[in-house]
Order: structure tokens, then sequence, then C-alpha cells
């Protein structure tokens, strides 16, 4: 690819978003990151990554839910600070990480608010993918041997924590179209013309562009 564009992806549970953002980097080749991102900035932080993982998107143990807002900002906290390890500011390192990535390679990134974090930038295409809740459970059931009901509530679950981490630090609802560039019903399109489709706007939007 001649030109340094990110491609960050948002996804519901069970769309096959991250599937799309693994065949669109290799067929762009190039890089794909996803909880890499909380290796690379544990290593930027010096912070223990178990702490990133704590606080990961789909985590069922943090404390997101009754937590305040906290939107996102770039403040980062010296190590001399008694909230160096807080979760404001374990997300301030993810977000630092993010954003040199975008300065410094083209990417595919999936979640943790990068469409958010890098708002500003114009090498940037927001993309959300979703699909209707029986399309989202029989991709899940592939991965996950749970009865009906309780892949209901763990898809549900998942998707409920990806949105209020989203609001915690954007401050805006996950699922709102206004936020993206491109929002795709996989389970309309499939993943490979979802991969097309993304490809094509690229190709549009950055008149010149070569894959």
């Amino acid at each position: 690819m001649n030109k340094q564009i990110v491609v960050a992806i948002n996804r519901e549970y069970g769309s096959g978003g991250r599937t799309i953002g693994e065949m669109l980097s290799k067929d762009l080749g190039i890089h794909y990151y996803d909880r890499e991102i909380l290796k690379l900035a544990a290593d930027e932080s010096g912070i223990n990554e178990a702490l990133f993982d704590k606080i990961d998107e789909d985590s069922e143990t943090r404390s997101l839910f009754k937590a305040a807002r906290t939107v996102y900002t770039g403040e980062l906290l010296s190590p001399g600070s008694k909230d160096f390890t807080s979760e404001r500011n374990l997300f301030n390192y993810q977000a630092k990480v993010i954003k040199m990535l975008a300065e410094s390679e083209p990417c595919i990134i999936v979640g943790r608010c990068a469409d958010f974090i890098l708002r500003d930038y114009e090498n940037v295409v927001r993309v959300f993918i979703h699909a209707p809740k029986y399309y989202l459970l029989e991709q899940a059931a592939k991965k996950k041997s749970l009865e009906l009901r309780d892949l209901d509530r763990y898809v549900d679950r998942i998707n409920r924590s990806r949105s209020d981490y989203y609001l915690r630090y954007t401050g805006q609802e996950w699922a709102d179209a206004h936020h993206y560039d491109i929002c795709l019903d996989s389970s309309k399109l499939g993943f490979e013309r979802c991969v097309e489709i993304i490809k094509g706007y690229m190709k549009v939007r950055y008149d010149g562009l070569e894959f």
C-alpha cells in the first residue's frame, strides 16, 4: 500500500469483525493490532501487562459499570503519581501506543476506542461491523460450547462490556453510526465482501491509493 492509512475497526461480538480485520491485514500486507496493543502499552509504561488485561474492553472483571466516565484527554500521569496504575492512566498509555502506530505505519487496529483516539487523524478509516442477533449467535457458537440461553447471555455481556468501555472513555455511544465512515452488516455481505468494500472506500477517499 502506497499511503500510510490506518483502519480502526469496532465490532459486535460474533460479527466477524476481528476476522475481517485479519483478512484485510493479510490482503493489504500491513500489520494487524488487537491485544498486542496491551503488551506494547505495558512496555511503553513499565506497568505489568496483567493490569492492562484487567481493563481490556472484553474483560468481565473490571469495574467500569460502577465507575464514573473518564473521557480520554491524552494526559499521562508520571510514575510518581498515586494514580499511575489507575484505569484512566492505563487507557491513556494504550491511546499513546495507538497514536504512535498511526503516525509510524499503515495498520489495522481493532477495538480499544481507536476510532475516537484517532478522530483528528485524516489518515484513519473508521469501520463498525455488526449483524443481527441470530447471526451473532451462530458465529459465537463456533467458538463457545454453550447452551443457547447461556450463549445469548454471553454475547450480550461481551457487547455490553464493549459498549460500556467505549462510553466511559469517549462519552459517546459505541454503535452510533455517526462515529464511523462505514457500517457493515456482515450477515448480508460476508467477510470477503466486507473486506472489498473497505478497500473500495479507501481507494475512493484517498485518490490514487494503490494496493
